[in-house]
């Protein structure tokens, strides 16, 4: 959560008027490499959402975060749909090991019933954009995919495309604030 992209994204929503509730998966904070089991992780982010929700409850709630985050918080809303989650964002979802193509991390987002953002790098090595794109248009008008052109999992541009890093978050903070108003206004 105090990694310099997360904190780099927190402060160009910021900018976008939008609150962000980060928070840390325990096998990170103990600074391990390997995840927690699934069952610790979607608990996490069940305590996150109702953490986030007691505290700004006011607030309309998205769930989702970065890589694992987002795919995990996908898992809690297929199987639980809890009622404060209004949407999820995926900031690099990843749909399959790096040079490993399938679908087969696809196949809960079905049961979802709530507006699905997808922000994808063109040259993502965790999502190939062929296999992620009939995905997207499968789940319908509840999903929408942003990609970033040139961008990798992390959303780095390589230096010749001409763009910042801080152009490249301008346009997911820009992409998520458009998707929030039109979906969850």
């Amino acid at each position: 959560m105090r990694h310099r992209f997360m904190d780099s994204v927190a402060t160009h929503l910021f900018h976008q008027d939008i609150a962000t509730f980060r928070y840390q998966f325990p096998y990170m904070e103990a600074g391990r490499r390997s995840p927690d089991s699934p069952t610790v992780l979607i608990a996490t982010v069940r305590a996150a959402v109702t953490a986030a929700q007691d505290a700004a409850p006011d607030l309309t709630i998205v769930a989702g975060g970065k890589s694992l985050g987002g795919r995990i918080s996908s898992h809690l809303v297929a199987h639980e749909a809890p009622p404060a989650v209004k949407g999820l964002i995926f900031l690099g979802y990843p749909l399959h090991a790096p040079k490993q193509p399938n679908i087969k991390r696809s196949d809960h987002l079905s049961s979802i019933r709530v507006p699905m953002l997808f922000l994808q790098g063109t040259r993502d090595d965790l999502a190939d954009l062929g296999l992620f794109e009939p995905i997207i248009r499968q789940l319908g008008p509840i999903a929408t995919l942003h990609t970033v052109q040139g961008g990798d999992h992390s959303f780095n541009v390589l230096k010749r495309s001409g763009r910042t890093e801080h152009e490249v978050m301008q346009e997911l903070a820009g992409a998520i604030s458009a998707w929030m108003r039109r979906v969850l206004s």
